[in-house]
Formats: C-alpha cells, structure tokens, sequence
C-alpha cells in the first residue's frame, strides 16, 4: 500500500510503497522483483536521492556487530545511527571519524552520500576511514567490498547515492578522543577577504566551519564567524567538566510543533537574525571549552526545525569551486544572491583540502558554501543561474542537498560513464533508481 514519503526538506512528497525488513538477508531475492527501489535511513537527505517507487527502511538494521577497543574499528549493520554510536562508544573514549551538521543519520547513509564534516581539509570524507562494506547487489547477492576487493564496486558505492546497491554492513574506524569536550577558537571577520584569509591562515586546525551572513552587501559582503576546534584533552576543562568528560547529550525538549507560515522567513526576519547572530560575538580572538553536541550539532537541538521553512518545505544548496579564481568566483555568486532577493537562513562556508577525484564524489580542493532557500516560485531560477556561476568556475553541486538540478548542468558536472558502467556490471541500472536518478541520468 503506496504512502506519502518525503525528506527532510519536505520537497517533493511522492507517493511510494515503504518497505522495512527486519533483516537484509530477506531482500536477497526482493530487488528483482521489485523494481526500481532506493534504500532510505532517517531520511536525512534534502532532495529526493532517497526517494522511489519503492523505498527500503535500513532502520531495523541497526546492531553493533564487533567493535575492536584496542583500534577503535567499529563493525556495525548501515541502520546504526550516528546518533547510536556517540551514547555507545564516547563513553568508551571514541568518536566519529567524521560527521555531517547532524548526528541524525545512518551509517549507510553517511557511505552512500560520502559525508564530509567541518575536517575535511584534515581527514577527509567518511570513506577515508571505512575498510569495508556488505553491499546487497542486484545480481550477485551480498558482496564484500573494500580498498582492494572489488575496489571499483567499492569507490562506486562511497558517494554513489544508493545507485549501486543497498549496504547492508560496514566497517570504519573511530577516533580515540580523551573529552566529550571541543577547545573552540571564535573569530569575527568583517568580510568574504577577511573570512578568506583567516580560512587559510588557520588551516592547521582539525574543525574549521564558518557561519556567513549572506544578505550582508557592499564592504561588509561575506561578513562571518570562523569557528575552529580541536577535541579538548583533560587539562582543557574547567573543574565542573572534569566531574563528566565523557558527558554524552540529553535529549532536547524544544521543537516546532507545526509549520510555520511560508512568510516567517522573509528577508527581514533573516536579516534581522544575522544581525544579532553577528553582533553578539565580540571582535578578536575568543576561546572557549564547549560540549560536542552545539559545536557538531547546533540545529539538533530544536527537534523537527525544518518546519520553520513552511508547508512548501525547502531546498539547501550546496556548492564547491577550486581554489584558483575561489575568492573572486565566490564574490560574485554572494552578490548574485543578496541582489536576488532570496533568502537563505542558515548559510555555511568551508574549505576543502585535496580529494582524488572519482565516480559521484563531491568534495574537492576548494572553498564549499551552503545556502537554505525556502520552496518559492522564483528561488529555483536563482539556483539554476548559480549552477551556471559554479559550472563556469569549474565547481559542481552536492547531489545529497540537490532536489532540482537538470540533467544537462549534472552530465557537466559529473562525467559519469565508468560510475554507470561499474553499475551496469553490478546489473544495478533500472533496479536501483531513485527520483534523483532518473531526473539526471
């Protein structure tokens, strides 16, 4: 029986038959007979990558099958949540290798959209510290893949967006931290220069993330908060903080209840939060000692905060350009969007370090923004001349936030053909297939 099925930006909503086995072992003979699918964790994803005629809830799978103290090497089945494996295994002195701005999310999810976090200039993405991975093929069953076993099938997977198969078990590596604590560094930058600057003079810290005030113009154009971080050691915490240094976090009773009215987020309400987000972080230099949990997660702690955007739901852009040309090239996609009228509530910008690149990877060198839009009548004509601003400066799009690229931008964008052959191989195309997918290929 078909129900309605949206992701997390509530566009599109289709109608879809939802399926949750309690086992990946009883799919061995279902994608043939059920086809096209897509697998779908916590529906985390903005767009529709998640999205098909029949989806497959990882949600059951989601037992701790090994874990390895001495290494930190964690073997788990894809539904364990992120969240899951934080209460689990900081306690223990373990953290996520990486992790996106939500600890909301499955592990097969993180695999198969290859997360990058506010370290990939340092540790890159996910699959950096992945071994290997049970993928559920639609030809050959259950299949082992890592670095040197079916490697092509492996890279494919990583970044591939569920298209080759559906994961089913991993094995990744967790970091040895000695705190639930973060050493954070604040700095105030009065402008995209300034933001730029500071983005390469700090390089050497682990965390690096800035928070950009996208409605700002002229001199103040890109004014930001640079937030650093390093995982803060015993000596680090004030005496309260010593009482618990593996302090995992509560859950937060604060949500929205309902949808606000589409017309809460104008461009005076943004402006008016940039503003005080701005102005309240003193100018200089500013250290302190915080919990993991706002430093990672800040939207988690307001349960269901992607109703503030409406009914219409929304749609988060994002973005990389390469270093050469970065500054200039992101200058004028800021002015492109501040003259557009359009405004974006939550906007972040990064750096990315060196990335091989390979099938549907999105990172690469570069400088990376992300923009939210609300669902409006005029906001994808904006998207679609920025698509064009990112393709001319040799950039592409993150196809985990994408909900309306065209076909033509994306065969730009990602040259495509040995990712399709490596799913031809795998006999993935036509069973395998999400909204996403059949939109761009």
């Amino acid at each position: 029986m078909k129900q309605a099925v949206t992701n997390w930006g509530k566009y599109p909503v289709i109608e879809a038959d939802l399926v949750s086995p309690s086992a990946p072992e009883d799919l061995l003979f279902y994608p043939t007979e059920h086809k096209p699918l897509i697998a779908r964790g916590l529906g985390r994803c903005y767009g529709d990558s998640a999205l098909s005629d029949t989806i497959v809830s990882t949600l059951q799978w989601n037992k701790f099958l090994q874990f390895d103290e001495s290494t930190g090497i964690l073997v788990c089945e894809s539904g364990a949540s992120f969240e899951d494996i934080i209460l689990t295994f900081l306690p223990r002195g373990f953290f996520l290798p990486v992790t996106p701005g939500t600890k909301f999310i499955t592990v097969g999810g993180a695999i198969a959209s290859d997360i990058h976090g506010k370290n990939h200039h340092s540790e890159g993405t996910f699959s950096h510290h992945l071994h290997w991975i049970d993928l559920l093929t639609a030809d050959k069953g259950i299949v082992r893949c890592s670095k040197l076993e079916n490697a092509d099938l492996f890279w494919a997977t990583c970044g591939g967006m569920g298209l080759t198969g559906i994961i089913v078990r991993a094995c990744f590596s967790l970091k040895k931290v000695e705190t639930a604590y973060i050493k954070q560094t604040s700095i105030k930058a009065k402008n995209l220069d300034h933001i730029m600057d500071l983005l390469a003079e700090y390089g050497h810290f682990t965390y690096s993330v800035a928070w950009i005030d996208c409605l700002s113009k002229g001199g103040s154009l890109g004014r930001s908060i640079l937030l650093l971080g390093e995982h803060a050691k015993m000596e680090d915490l004030s005496e309260s903080q010593k009482q618990k240094p593996f302090a995992t976090h509560k859950d937060s009773p604060l949500l929205v209840p309902f949808d606000f009215p589409s017309f809460t987020l104008n461009h005076l309400s943004v402006s008016a939060f940039n503003f005080l987000f701005y102005n309240k972080t003193r100018s200089g230099i500013r250290e302190n000692v915080i919990h993991y949990d706002p430093y990672y997660y800040p939207l988690d702690a307001i349960h269901h905060w992607n109703r503030i955007y409406g009914k219409r739901g929304f749609t988060q852009y994002q973005f990389v350009i390469p270093l050469e040309g970065g500054r200039e090239g992101m200058r004028k996609i800021l002015k492109k969007v501040t003259e557009s009228g359009e405004s974006s509530f939550l906007s972040v910008l990064k750096i990315f370090g060196k990335e091989k690149q390979r099938g549907l990877l999105f990172p690469a060198e570069g400088y990376t923004l992300t923009l939210d839009f609300p669902i409006t009548k005029s906001v994808f004509k904006l998207l679609d001349e920025l698509d064009r601003m990112v393709l001319d400066l040799g950039g592409k799009v993150y196809l985990t936030k994408d909900v309306r690229l065209s076909a033509e931008t994306f065969a730009k964008m990602y040259p495509k053909a040995d990712f399709q052959a490596i799913r031809s191989q795998a006999g993935s195309v036509g069973v395998f297939e999400s909204e996403q997918s059949k939109r761009l290929f």
